[in-house]
This record gives structure tokens, sequence and C-alpha cells, in this order.
């Protein structure tokens, strides 16, 4: 006689991140874990603020709101055209629908203005995915 399906709230826990999204464990095609998501932001955030620097006066609002900007944009173009930010192709990673396919220019506008707020960002499943990830329905996986 087959066991019953689990009821809601008693779902088996993973033994690692991605694993009933039937993704491996490690390797390519395995979820970013926390340290290459930070290092790759801070990496944009660092070539953002670079770029605001070039641009304009050093330590005013102003470049603070450009830093901003930047690194909004970098988002925006680079995760449809290079399959992710500067940051996250430096450091093996890349941002894939969860239907498959191309991310689309829609998902990456909603990604980066859900980033930008910060807090969905810092709101994990246990899937590592982050909650700017869950409502574009784009995941974060090595390359």
């Amino acid at each position: 006689m087959p066991e019953p399906a689990p009821a809601s709230g008693d779902l088996t826990p993973n033994r690692y991140p991605g694993e009933r999204l039937g993704l491996p464990e490690e390797g390519t095609g395995s979820v970013g874990r926390v340290g290459r998501r930070v290092a790759a932001i801070l990496v944009d955030w660092a070539i953002a603020n670079v770029i605001a620097l070039l641009a304009g006066p050093y330590a005013s609002p102003a470049q603070s709101w450009a830093t901003l900007g930047i690194f909004a944009l970098m988002q925006v173009l680079f995760i449809p055209t290079l399959g992710g930010s500067v940051g996250h192709r430096f450091l093996g990673l890349r941002v894939v629908p969860m239907a498959g396919g191309w991310v689309g220019l829609w998902r990456p506008v909603v990604r980066t203005l859900l980033l930008l707020l910060v807090i969905p960002a810092l709101i994990w499943d246990a899937d590592q995915r982050g909650f700017h990830d869950k409502l574009a329905g784009t995941i974060l996986l090595r390359s």
C-alpha cells in the first residue's frame, strides 16, 4: 500500500539546496551558494561605484544615486544578454528562468527592482532562492 502524501507543512527537508527542484547537489546546474552570490553583488556594486565616481563628484548624494542607477542598469542589461551580471559571470553563476528558455526582458526588471529594495533578497527558501528570484520566476545556478 503506498504511503500517503505528507500533509501541508510536513514536507521532508532538503538534503541540499535545489534537491526538490531536481537540481544537482554540486557543480554545473546546482544552486549558486551564498558565498558566490554575495561576492557577485560586491563585484557588481564595485563596478557601478567606479563608473559613478568617474562620471561625477566624489562623496555626493548624486554619486550614491548614480551608483544605484548604474548597478540597476547593469543587472537589467546583462541578465538577458550575458545570462547574468558581470559579477555573476565572473563567479561562475547564471540567472535562468525556472520554466527554462530565455530569461526575457521583464524578469530582469522585476528581479532588479526587488533586489534594490534589499529585503526581498535577504529572504530565502530552502533552495536558497531569494524572494526576488521567486517573484521573478528565476533561479541563480552555477555555470
